[in-house]
């Protein structure tokens, strides 16, 4: 049980000792930060307090091959920079014409659609009124041979 219960506080000890050795910033430092306006991001006082430093030597020590070679990478990406653009706008441009071809063919569908319905209703209107005349024509057709008479009547056209 006493082996136990050391071991449990070693362990514990281990896992808190980073948390232990950490430093915490005195209140009195951060509110002074809090308080003074930030430096505008990219300044010299922006970069210090991050920790970084940059400072460009003056244009007579630069080295030619240098600034050389960061005009050509430049210039290289901007290159690269406009192609990308004229292939997103003509990515754009070719959407928006297949948008609108779609959009046309789906509406001419939708008029074959509503005009294939409209066919099929006449149709079936006409079917239903030949129907209605050809049980209209051999009720007659029945009622003259019951009576055994000769009706001279024509049947419905198809």
């Amino acid at each position: 049980m006493i082996r136990f219960t050391l071991t449990a506080g070693v362990a514990l000890l281990l896992a808190a000792a980073p948390v232990l050795a950490q430093t915490t910033v005195p209140q009195a430092t951060v509110s002074a930060k809090v308080q003074t306006s930030s430096p505008s991001p990219g300044s010299e006082e922006w970069l210090r307090q991050r920790g970084e430093s940059y400072s460009a030597a003056p244009d007579a020590e630069q080295d030619p091959a240098e600034v050389a070679e960061t005009i050509r990478l430049n210039a290289a990406i901007a290159a690269r920079n406009a192609a990308a653009d004229r292939a997103e706008a003509e990515g754009a441009a070719t959407y928006e014409r297949e948008s609108a071809q779609w959009r046309e063919q789906t509406a001419r569908l939708e008029t074959q659609r509503v005009q294939y319905e409209a066919d099929l209703a006449a149709a079936n209107a006409a079917r239903a009124a030949w129907e209605r005349a050809r049980a209209a024509w051999e009720a007659e057709v029945a009622a003259c041979e019951r009576a055994r008479r000769v009706c001279v009547t024509t049947a419905p056209k198809y």
